[in-house]
């Protein structure tokens, strides 16, 4: 996910938007048109459903969030820059400083600055340490930067009392806010970290233009320094998100619907963590060309050598599978074992040149793998869509109402949420060292697997079980509405067991 974290500050003294939302989100009441095929959308509505069904209640992925608007957040950063102020006896633009350098955490400042209230001002570069030696006031009035002699009320100075003329400040300040700089302009004098607060940095910027976009960088900077904030990534969003304990959860903009990581800013990707993520996405993309091949969407049928593509989600082919053209048979007894990768434990022992085929080896396996997922959730988003069509359309020819069919576009979404947590495990087990944890790890996948998969092919053909209509009623086949509601209800146990044994442990 691309941002351009300066379009992310845009100074929205736009109306607040009303929204003030929690993590828990409204249930989707499936009659939206404009939702249909959103797989965005799958975390909506489904969780309360299979529930009922008697699930495991504990949701690992559980998470309060509240989306606020840029005056709500303006008002949340003020409150914390008057109490360190006020505790501190600073002004308001040096507390900032001194808050975005602590990451905003108001009692470890408090604690620290009683114990020893110089350092807690020197860390923060908004007072010069005692190490430091200080420089007295110039006698000359004479420029340090231009060397022009100036009036002494056109000399300005910042704590650490290196004196410049208005001028050069003026330039200084300009050439770094004109760079998108907000936070971290400091002094122009060599070897001086010392930063210069906004109330300086101000009045020393032409025009009205140039000082909105220095407070827009400054929020943004803010926000981003907050340890419980984040700016959502959307396009030109204002929104800004506030937790009480940052964490790497599943968070959602009410205003873009944006989804994505609190903690990295990136797509949510549980359970793996944000530096394994981050890692294999840079992999990727360095590996992409090595990998072309293998991201081809042919093969060739294992019985007749005829090639053949895969135009649906599920990976269960006639009697083979998808990933390893192995007997879809053995799947069962064998727990999918073509999701584990089978390491040469003798490699350590072989050539260089043995030891490269080998990682070359081991990253396809796992590549093929992810990506493989990523094509079934974009075929099953069809799959999703022709499910919600031809729901509108029996509804509307009178065969059953909305509740009636609601149980398979609860089985598509939910099918796609677990799909989507089994293509993130690829990158997880990818990095994971070798052990019991990794065994572990790899049966549960193992597990989870084969339920998707089991829920995919009911999923792809649940619509096209026969039903009979009687007097304008639907009268539904018990036994395989049944079996459908029990597969989604074991799948998302499945999901729920792996990320509350893996995910941020």
């Amino acid at each position: 996910m691309s941002v351009d974290m300066n379009s992310q500050a845009s100074d929205s003294n736009e109306d607040d938007f009303g929204v003030n939302s929690e993590g828990e989100e409204d249930e989707d009441d499936g009659g939206d048109e404009e939702d249909q095929g959103d797989i965005a959308s799958y975390y909506e509505g489904v969780a309360s459903d299979v529930e009922q069904q008697g699930a495991d209640s504990f949701d690992p992925e559980e998470y309060l969030f509240t989306c606020l608007t840029y005056k709500e957040s303006q008002r949340v950063l003020m409150e914390e820059v008057n109490t360190v102020a006020a505790a501190l006896k600073v002004l308001p633009a040096v507390a900032k400083l001194i808050l975005v350098h602590f990451q905003w955490q108001v009692s470890q400042i408090l604690d620290r600055y009683k114990s020893n209230s110089s350092l807690v001002l020197s860390d923060a570069q908004v007072q010069p340490s005692s190490s430091c030696r200080l420089v007295t006031p110039p006698q000359s009035l004479q420029c340090g930067v231009c060397l022009q002699v100036v009036r002494r009320d056109a000399l300005l100075a910042l704590p650490c009392q290196h004196s410049f003329c208005k001028a050069c400040w003026e330039q200084h300040c300009t050439v770094l806010v004109k760079d998108g700089m907000g936070v971290g302009i400091s002094c122009m004098a060599q070897d001086c970290s010392l930063q210069m607060p906004e109330d300086f940095v101000l009045p020393l910027l032409p025009g009205e233009e140039l000082k909105d976009k220095y407070r827009r960088y400054l929020f943004r900077d803010y926000v981003e320094t907050h340890f419980q904030l984040q700016l959502c990534p959307g396009a030109d969003c204002p929104i800004v998100i506030k937790v009480q304990e940052p964490r790497a959860r599943r968070v959602q903009c009410s205003r873009c619907s944006e989804v994505f990581c609190f903690k990295c800013r990136q797509m949510y990707h549980a359970p793996t963590d944000c530096a394994t993520i981050r890692k294999w996405l840079t992999k990727c993309a360095d590996d992409s060309e090595t990998a072309n091949y293998i991201s081809a969407h042919t093969k060739d049928c294992p019985k007749c050598n005829i090639c053949i593509e895969k135009n649906g989600g599920c990976n269960h082919m006639v009697n083979f599978c998808w990933m390893c053209l192995g007997d879809w048979k053995t799947h069962g007894s064998e727990y999918y074992e073509c999701s584990r990768y089978k390491e040469n434990p003798d490699i350590v022992n072989q050539s260089q040149q043995a030891q490269a085929r080998e990682a070359l080896k081991k990253y396809l396996f796992y590549f093929e793998r992810w990506e493989n997922h990523n094509k079934s959730l974009q075929l099953e988003a069809q799959t999703y869509q022709r499910i919600q069509e031809k729901i509108q359309e029996r509804v509307m020819n009178n065969l059953g109402t909305w509740i009636d069919w609601q149980y398979l576009h609860n089985a598509a979404k939910l099918l796609a949420k677990c799909r989507y947590t089994l293509q993130y495990t690829y990158p997880y087990a990818y990095y994971m060292e070798s052990g019991p944890r990794k065994k572990l790890f790899e049966y549960q996948q193992a597990q989870l697997e084969a339920e998707i998969e089991n829920l995919s092919w009911k999923v792809e053909r649940a619509d096209s079980y026969e039903r009979g209509v009687v007097g304008g009623e639907v009268e539904l086949s018990a036994s395989d509405r049944g079996d459908l509601e029990n597969q989604m209800h074991i799948a998302e146990q499945r999901r729920r067991t792996l990320l509350k044994d893996f995910h941020d442990t």
